[in-house]
C-alpha cells in the first residue's frame, strides 16, 4: 500500500505529523532518515552509535516539530538537531571517560589530491569513524561543518588550543591513515 504521504511537501508532511498521522511520521523519517544517519555517522564512533544518535535525534524532531517554523529548510533544521545530538551524546560519552587517546607524533606524510580522488567516500568516512573520539568530533566540526576553533571549544567544552591542537593531529592521522591504504593498495596490485 502506497501512502498518500509520500506526494506531500515538506509543510504539509509537517502539519499532518503534528496532527499526529502516524503514516506521516513514517514518510518524514523515511524521507530525511538517510542524510542524518550520514550526519550521525560522520559523528560516530560506529555504525551501532550512528543509529543511537539518529533515533535520539528524530525522537527530538518529532518532539520539536511543533516549534518548527516553516520558514526554512526542514532538512538543515533537522541537520542541526542531529549534530546537536551528537555533540550531546559525545559530551555524555566524554564525562564517562576520563583518559585520553595517546598520540604519538611520528611520520609526516603528504597525501596528493590524487589520493583522496582514487578513494571511495565510503572508505574516507570509514576512516574518519576511526579517528580518536575528540580528534573525529573536532574534525567533523571544522572541516566537514565550517566552525571556528572558538566556537569549537565553547560547543565541546575544551580549550581552543585544544581544538587546535586535535584537528592538526586528526588531520595528520588522516593522512597517514590515507597514505597507508593506498600504499596497501599499490602492494597488492591495485594502484598505480
Amino acid at each position: 500500500m502506497r501512502s498518500k504521504y509520500k506526494q506531500y511537501n515538506e509543510s504539509e508532511l509537517v502539519q499532518a505529523c503534528i496532527a499526529g498521522k502516524h503514516q506521516a511520521g513514517r514518510e518524514l523519517y523515511n524521507r530525511f532518515a538517510p542524510k542524518m544517519r550520514g550526519v550521525a555517522l560522520r559523528y560516530a564512533s560506529c555504525e551501532d552509535a550512528a543509529d543511537d544518535i539518529l533515533q535520539d535525534a528524530f525522537i527530538k524532531v518529532f518532539d520539536q516539530l511543533k516549534n518548527y517554523q516553516d520558514q526554512g529548510n526542514l532538512g538543515g533544521w533537522m541537520y542541526r538537531i542531529t549534530v546537536n545530538t551528537a555533540l550531546q551524546a559525545y559530551r555524555k560519552q566524554k564525562s564517562r571517560n576520563t583518559h585520553h587517546d595517546n598520540y604519538s607524533q611520528e611520520n609526516d606524510g603528504y597525501v596528493s589530491n590524487e589520493s583522496l580522488e582514487n578513494m571511495k567516500m565510503d572508505d574516507l568516512l570509514r576512516l574518519i569513524q576511526e579517528l580518536p573520539e575528540g580528534f573525529r568530533m573536532v574534525f567533523n566540526l571544522r572541516a566537514i561543518e565550517g566552525y571556528a576553533h572558538k566556537e569549537i571549544a565553547e560547543m565541546l567544552e575544551i580549550s581552543e588550543g585544544t581544538s587546535k591542537s586535535q584537528y592538526a593531529r586528526a588531520k595528520k592521522q588522516l593522512q597517514e591513515r590515507i597514505l597507508a591504504e593506498e600504499n596497501e593498495l599499490k602492494t597488492r596490485g591495485y594502484g598505480s
